[in-house]
């Protein structure tokens, strides 16, 4: 009888109760839940980094054993790159419909399959697909179209920190996996090397299906600092710019009616030109044709990932504070300027003097190109609208990857690719100056309240 009436008790108890009864953390932790799936998040993504970045350090060993020129690894690494960006849409919509949790551990089964794939390959095709192809796409799943998500869902107070320190994970990546990575392909082979990463990408596995949550409703928890007042500045500090109705949904037609979008869409073409196109792939091999050394050629990418993780959660911070159009033109302005001084750099101690100044600003775009898209759009919306601007992206890291190769075979140096590059980074640094973020009307549910500060 008793526990009959508990049973009965527990059934018809309301509603609320129950619901908070049901939905827990599955850990008991002493701080946000938020702040252990963004560590989760950033080790996914600083995975992805350093498996994605690899092929950085591996042009000369494979030039060295299968005899291809630099020109045909570069279009393998172009593809890969583009592809990278042509997943970040698909990832979008698949995060926002399906949660970040899934996509995750999709995304790394990929990059996993991919890595193994090119410990067997001794055909440039299958480099091409396993790395170009499968890589790509499986790197794309767990890009900046995640980090946008997932900082602007758990977070209210502090979400330029939580975007900036997610942003810097790609950075992070590159510190710990490219040293590592050329170290082991000098003294154990390249195949080593990638079986480092397969390693460390079946670990995150079970931790991402047990504890990653997609959003903090689903474990009975409000965004972090949701319902707290902000008070805005002159200056664009922080508020509750972006927080839409959880229905809220805004149409591709809408999304590429909106000035804001396109002028996103063309500074990031630059960033990642500059950025992934350029540096990130081309600048290992241009200091070790200056005659530094391979290992000291990775450790300096190693630096600039170091400074980069200081420039990126820096950002972060800043774009809580400032408006986030004027730092963004601010950041692009500074690599425009490290980019035009580095055709004249001849030596090691120059080469860590570009390392430190371009460091701090390669992924601090990040941040702030975020919080305008969840500003303008809605952060219900980050994930499709973010994920065709990160496409942009992809697109220039594609294509500078290419054209610096090929500017390389042809004129034997990389000296025009990187005054190039400055330049159109100057250009980026107007377009966001042209930025004026205002929210765009999106559909709401009928019944769904409108947030504050919508």
């Amino acid at each position: 009888m008793i526990l009959a009436e508990e049973d009965y008790l527990y059934k018809n108890m309301p509603n609320d109760s129950l619901e908070l009864t049901l939905k827990r953390p599955p850990l008991s932790l002493p701080f946000y839940y938020g702040w252990f799936v963004l560590s989760l998040c950033f080790l996914t993504t600083l995975t992805s980094a350093g498996v994605r970045s690899s092929p950085s350090v591996l042009i000369h060993p494979l030039e060295a054993e299968f005899g291809w020129s630099r020109a045909l690894i570069a279009s393998a690494i172009s593809m890969n790159l583009l592809l990278f960006g042509v997943a970040s849409p698909i990832s979008g919509w698949l995060i926002d419909r399906y949660g970040p949790r899934k996509v995750m551990l999709g995304s790394l089964g990929l990059l996993i399959i991919g890595v193994s794939g090119t410990m067997a390959m001794n055909q440039f095709w299958q480099f091409f697909l396993v790395w170009g192809v499968i890589v790509g796409f499986g790197a794309g799943g767990v890009g900046s179209v995640l980090t946008a998500t997932v900082g602007n869902r758990w977070f209210v107070a502090k979400r330029g920190l939580a975007l900036g320190i997610l942003g810097s994970a790609s950075s992070t990546g590159q510190i710990i996996f490219l040293p590592l990575f050329m170290a082991m392909i000098t003294y154990a082979g390249w195949r080593m090397g990638s079986m480092a990463l397969i390693v460390v990408a079946l670990i995150l596995l079970p931790l991402i299906y047990l504890f990653m949550r997609d959003d903090p409703s689903e474990i009975g928890l409000e965004p972090y600092g949701a319902g707290q007042t902000v008070a805005a500045g002159a200056g664009g500090v922080a508020s509750l710019r972006g927080m839409r109705s959880r229905n809220a949904s805004i149409t591709l037609r809408e999304v590429v009616r909106a000035p804001t979008f396109w002028l996103l869409a063309g500074s990031f073409f630059v960033c990642g030109g500059t950025a992934n196109g350029l540096i990130g792939t081309h600048l290992i091999p241009h200091e070790i044709d200056r005659g530094i050394p391979q290992i000291a050629a990775a450790s300096l990418l190693g630096v600039m990932g170091a400074l980069n993780m200081v420039g990126t959660i820096f950002s972060g911070w800043m774009v809580d504070r400032v408006q986030p159009q004027r730092w963004l033109a601010l950041v692009y302005a500074l690599r425009g300027v490290s980019l035009l001084i580095l055709p004249f750099v001849e030596n090691l101690p120059g080469f860590f003097v570009f390392a430190v100044i371009y460091g701090l600003d390669w992924f601090a775009t990040v941040p702030p190109s975020m919080m305008i898209t969840a500003d303008t759009f809605g952060k219900q919306n980050v994930g499709k609208v973010y994920g065709w601007i990160f496409m942009s992206h992809q697109i220039g890291a594609a294509i500078m990857a290419s054209s610096a190769g090929a500017l390389r075979t042809w004129m034997g140096d990389y000296q025009f690719a990187f005054l190039s590059g400055g330049v159109i980074a100057m250009i980026a640094a107007g377009l966001a100056l042209q930025i004026k973020p205002t929210q765009q009307q999106v559909t709401s549910a009928p019944a769904a309240p409108q947030a504050a500060g919508a």
